[in-house]
């Protein structure tokens, strides 16, 4: 309960440090009463699970970059604050009425599922990239991680489910690239740039 207490508080102040309208917004936190507390905006919508568990047709190009470009923009002031959110799912993301807002980095449910030696559990199967699976000291990590998360994202957007878990993609990949699946739906440089950004590799990705 401490480790996770301890987590909780240190992921609240990052997050206070960073300000951007498609970034979860922290004002103040604090310890009490042996728990702690976090005050941000009240954010009203669905998350983007939702809203994809009940879209009536395949969205549309337009569609997917109306949500990808502020989160990756918010992403993008993490990263050049010298942090990854490795966290990165549809169940985080909220479509607000002002836009998409990407929510926390659930530090505290890692730290406790490392704690108890099932670091996995607290991985999103599908989104999460092949070097999570392992010590962070040990496995190589940085941008490219939260993006193979976001390129996932759109595959799921797309296809209507999501990607194989990266664990299971290292003998024989099953996932077939959207260049391929989405041909002719999608522009070739979109669907190229999101292939890209799910390679399994940590260096066949953008960095």
């Amino acid at each position: 309960y401490k480790a996770g207490l301890k987590s909780f508080v240190a992921e609240a102040r990052l997050l206070a440090r960073f300000d951007h309208p498609s970034l979860v917004k922290v004002y103040r936190f604090w310890e009490e009463n042996g728990t702690a507390y976090l005050v941000m905006p009240f954010y009203e919508g669905p998350t983007l699970e939702g809203a994809l568990a009940e879209l009536d047709h395949v969205p549309s190009e337009a569609e997917l970059r109306a949500w990808l470009k502020p989160v990756l923009n918010a992403v993008a002031l993490l990263h050049d604050g010298g942090v990854w959110h490795q966290n990165i799912g549809p169940d985080n993301i909220v479509l607000t009425p002002i836009g998409p807002v990407l929510f926390g980095l659930g530090a505290a449910e890692q730290t406790i599922a490392a704690l108890e030696h099932t670091p996995a559990a607290a991985l999103k199967p599908g989104y999460a990239a092949i070097e999570q699976y392992g010590n962070a000291a040990e496995t190589k990590r940085g941008a490219w991680t939260d993006l193979y998360a976001l390129a996932a994202l759109i595959y799921t957007a797309i296809t209507g489910s999501a990607p194989a878990a990266a664990a299971d993609r290292l003998a024989e990949d099953p996932v077939r690239p959207l260049s391929a699946v989405a041909a002719g739906l999608y522009g070739e440089r979109f669907l190229a740039a999101i292939d890209a950004a799910l390679a399994v590799e940590p260096e066949r990705r953008p960095q």
